[in-house]
C-alpha cells in the first residue's frame, strides 16, 4: 500500500468511526426519553384495562372477568419497569404511593374471609368494607360514601387515618377487586373472586354488587388519570424531566440512586428476602393474582434497561441511545463488563423464578418454610441483586460522583430486627 493510499484509508476510518466521548447530557436525554416511553406504555395498558373493566361492568360474565384480569397482568409489565425511576426522582417518589402501594389491608375495601381477623389497635379500619358501608366515621368525621368516586378513594380512603396499609387506590386495589383474597396460603393458586360479585339482581353474590362495580371503576379511572399526570411530568418541560436535565451530576446520581435502591433495599430486601424470612405469602408483591414472579422479573429488567439505555415498548419499538454503560466503559471498561455481567446474572436468576412459577411452582410455594428448592430460587435472585448493587457502588466512584446512600432493609442489614 502506498503512503497516500494508507493515509486515505486512515482518513476514511476516522470518518466512519464516531467519537467515543459520551456526554452526560446525552446519557440523561436517553434516560428521560425512556422514562417517558415507559410511562406512556403504562398509560396505554391501563387504558386497555379500563376498557376491559368497563366491559365487565356492562356485561358481567366469567369471560369478561378473565379478560379484565389479563389486561391487569399486561399493564404490570411496563409499569414495573418504571420502578427504577423511584428513589432518585422526587416527582416519582411523591406520587408512587398512589398507584403501587402495598401491602394493603384489603378489608378496608370489600368483604374478606373470617380468617382475616378484625379491626386492631394498629388499624381500626382494617375491615371497614366501604363497599358495604355507604356511611362511616373516620377520625371523628361522618363520611358520606353513598357514591363511590375517584375522589372518595384518593382524598378520604387512601391511607385513611394516616395508616399506610389502608391502600384504597392503584394497581393492588384493582388487583384485589378482580381476584379477591388468595386463601391458598403456601399452596398453589391465586384469588378466585366469582364473576357474579359483579352480577345484577338475583345473580349477585356477596352483596353490594353495584357498589363493588363502582369501586372497581373508580379505582381504574383514577389509575388512568394518575398515569396521565405522570406522563406529562416526563414530557418536554415537565417537572420530572427538567429535574434530571437541569443538573447533570444530580441527574446521574438520580439514575444510580434508583438502580441501587431498587436492587438492594426494595427488591432484594423488602420484596424478596423479607417474605422468605417470614415464610409469608402475604408478603408477595402481587399477592392476590400470584403474579409476583413477573413483578420481580420486570423490576430487574427495568434496572438493566436503564443502565444499557434501551427499552422495548409494548408495540415492539426499541427506544435506545447513549447510555450509562457507554459512559462507564470509557472510564473503566472492566467495570462496565462487570456491571453488565452482574445484571445478566440477576436476570437469569429472576428468569428462573419466572419460569418455575409459569410451570406451576408458584411463588407462594417458594416461600414455604422448609421448601429448599423454593428458597434456592428466591435467594438466587436476592444474591444477584445484592451483588449487582456492589458494582453500582463502584460505578458511582468511577464516575466521580458524591457518595450515594441506597435504600436499606432490616432483612438484609439487621435480620434480627425483623423478628423483634
Amino acid at each position: 500500500m502506498t503512503r497516500m493510499a494508507f493515509l486515505t484509508t486512515v482518513a476514511a476510518l476516522a470518518l466512519a468511526t464516531p467519537a467515543l466521548a459520551v456526554e452526560k447530557s446525552e446519557v440523561l436525554n436517553t434516560y428521560v426519553t425512556i422514562a417517558q416511553a415507559k410511562y406512556q406504555d403504562s398509560l396505554i395498558t391501563a387504558q386497555r384495562l379500563q376498557t376491559a373493566v368497563n366491559a365487565l361492568l356492562d356485561a358481567p360474565s366469567a369471560e369478561n372477568l378473565t379478560a379484565a384480569r389479563a389486561a391487569w397482568l399486561e399493564a404490570r409489565v411496563p409499569y414495573q419497569q418504571t420502578e427504577v425511576y423511584r428513589f432518585g426522582n422526587a416527582v416519582v417518589d411523591d406520587w408512587e404511593g398512589k398507584v403501587n402501594a402495598w401491602p394493603l389491608d384489603e378489608g378496608l375495601i370489600d368483604y374478606v374471609d373470617a380468617s382475616y381477623g378484625g379491626a386492631s389497635d394498629e388499624n381500626e379500619f382494617a375491615v371497614l368494607n366501604v363497599v358495604a358501608s355507604p356511611k362511616f366515621t373516620l377520625s371523628g368525621k361522618e363520611i358520606d360514601a353513598t357514591a363511590i368516586t375517584p375522589e372518595l378513594l384518593s382524598e378520604t380512603l387512601h391511607e385513611a387515618d394516616g395508616i399506610e396499609s389502608n391502600v384504597a387506590t392503584g394497581y393492588h386495589a384493582i388487583e384485589f377487586m378482580l381476584w379477591g383474597q388468595d386463601l391458598n396460603g403456601n399452596d398453589h393458586g391465586a384469588g378466585d373472586r366469582p364473576w357474579t360479585d359483579y352480577a345484577t339482581g338475583d345473580d349477585c353474590t356477596n352483596g353490594n354488587c353495584d357498589r363493588r362495580g363502582e369501586y372497581l371503576k373508580a379505582a381504574t379511572d383514577l389509575l388512568v388519570s394518575d398515569l396521565e399526570w405522570m406522563v406529562a411530568q416526563w414530557a418536554d418541560g415537565g417537572a420530572a424531566r427538567t429535574g434530571v436535565l437541569d443538573d447533570e451530576n444530580a441527574g446521574l446520581a438520580a439514575i444510580l440512586t434508583g438502580m441501587g435502591s431498587l436492587s438492594y433495599g426494595e427488591q432484594a430486601g423488602e420484596r424478596m428476602r423479607l417474605g422468605l424470612m417470614l415464610n409469608d405469602p402475604e408478603e408477595e408483591h402481587d399477592c392476590f393474582s400470584d403474579n409476583t414472579h413477573n413483578s420481580h422479573y420486570y423490576d430487574g429488567l427495568g434496572v438493566q434497561n436503564v443502565y444499557l439505555g434501551e427499552y422495548v415498548r409494548v408495540d415492539g419499538t426499541l427506544v435506545s441511545g447513549p447510555s450509562l454503560s457507554d459512559m462507564v466503559a470509557e472510564a473503566d471498561a472492566n467495570l462496565d463488563a462487570e456491571m453488565q455481567g452482574k445484571l445478566s446474572t440477576t436476570m437469569m436468576a429472576l428468569g428462573r423464578i419466572k419460569t418455575a412459577a409459569e410451570a406451576g411452582f408458584s411463588y407462594d410455594q417458594m416461600l414455604e418454610r422448609g421448601n429448599e428448592a423454593g428458597e434456592a430460587l428466591v435467594m438466587g435472585g436476592v444474591n444477584g441483586l445484592i451483588d449487582q448493587t456492589r458494582s453500582i457502588e463502584r460505578v458511582v466512584k468511577a464516575l466521580g460522583l458524591d457518595q450515594i446512600a441506597f435504600e436499606g432493609s432490616d432483612s438484609l442489614d439487621d435480620p434480627n430486627a425483623v423478628f423483634q
